[in-house]
């Protein structure tokens, strides 16, 4: 497969420590070039990858055409803009997720991707996790019988950072767009099931949800079943997601940071039979989304996470901000 030329747009911190070296890493890729105008910010990727090129502007950079794909992990309010922008540009693009701060504002994307003939989608790492495959597979082959409940809890404490973006409603934040996209889009994922009746309960903190708890009725393939889900930005770190069937249940412990918050594994538990337990200590979620990624644009290879999944589960992120019963500030 030919390489693909990828360049950055921002030297985020969330870039330099994760998606830049995976592109530089994977297979049929290059990291070619990066755009922003501080010396400081481009010298912590050029230590990995020396021969980088950097442009001063965004639009340089779109400009280039030598670059192919773009990856953009810029604010969250920027996501839109940007990728619109790139693609206008001819470019491939991969956004971050959210990749939209409202389902509707994906539409004219999805449009645009179909117009251009180029490929473009959200940052959604998960779904290239085998852990997450496996689940999928377990699922829908019946291991676990009819899905009757799920739950999914995903926390972080970052109240003394507070000048993260997360903890600044201009630029898109909270826990709900930083990490309930995991929370409600892996459970969609997993089950295809979408939410028929939701109720929520968030609190807030200088314009930002810093919790917020989720209760559904999901219909999907398989039935209906009932799904809670809590993030929150001001608890000590958890992640896990369980699916309970009629016939037994499957639980992952490190269902979203793989390797950082711990070893990903999934549990599978049926009565009268042993438990059975898988570890992927190895999987590079990361880097496998870039190599899918490649070989989607070179060779037309399915992609699991599509701008039409993404902008499922803005709607579903959309419904639990309008559903909100407990408003506090």
């Amino acid at each position: 497969m030919k390489t693909v030329n990828w360049g950055v747009l921002g030297a985020a911190k969330f870039a330099r420590e994760h998606m830049a070296r995976a592109i530089h890493e994977a297979e049929g890729a290059r990291l070619f070039a990066l755009a922003t105008s501080d010396p400081l910010k481009a010298a912590g990727f050029q230590a990995f990858c020396p021969d980088l090129k950097i442009h001063q502007g965004y639009e340089a950079l779109l400009a280039d055409p030598e670059v192919e794909a773009v990856y953009i992990p810029l604010p969250n309010h920027l996501h839109i803009e940007w990728t619109r922008k790139a693609l206008e540009a001819g470019k491939h693009v991969l956004t971050e997720k959210p990749i939209a701060m409202a389902a509707a504002e994906i539409d004219a994307l999805i449009e645009l991707r179909d117009r251009s003939g180029l490929f473009a989608t959200e940052a959604y790492m998960i779904v290239h996790h085998l852990q997450w495959q496996r689940a999928r597979a377990l699922v829908e082959e019946g291991a676990i019988g009819r899905i009757l409940h799920a739950d999914a809890a995903f926390s972080y404490d970052n109240r003394a950072d507070t000048g993260n973006i997360r903890n600044r409603p201009e630029t898109g934040g909270g826990s709900i767009p930083d990490i309930g996209v995991y929370a409600y889009g892996s459970v969609r994922w997993v089950t295809g099931a979408e939410p028929v009746a939701l109720r929520s309960r968030i609190q807030r903190e200088n314009g930002v949800d810093t919790f917020a708890q989720v209760l559904a009725d999901m219909e999907g393939p398989g039935g209906r079943f009932t799904y809670t889900a809590m993030t929150s930005m001001r608890l000590p770190p958890r992640q896990e997601v369980v699916f309970q069937g009629e016939a037994g249940l499957i639980r992952m412990t490190a269902p979203f940071n793989a390797g950082l918050y711990g070893e990903a594994q999934l549990h599978m538990l049926r009565p009268g039979r042993p438990d059975h337990i898988e570890r992927f200590p190895g999987a590079r979620q990361y880097r496998n989304q870039v190599e899918a990624f490649g070989r989607r644009i070179r060779d037309g290879a399915p992609y699991p996470w599509l701008l039409e999944d993404a902008r499922g589960t803005q709607a579903m992120i959309d419904r639990v901000f309008a559903s909100d019963f407990a408003l506090s500030d």
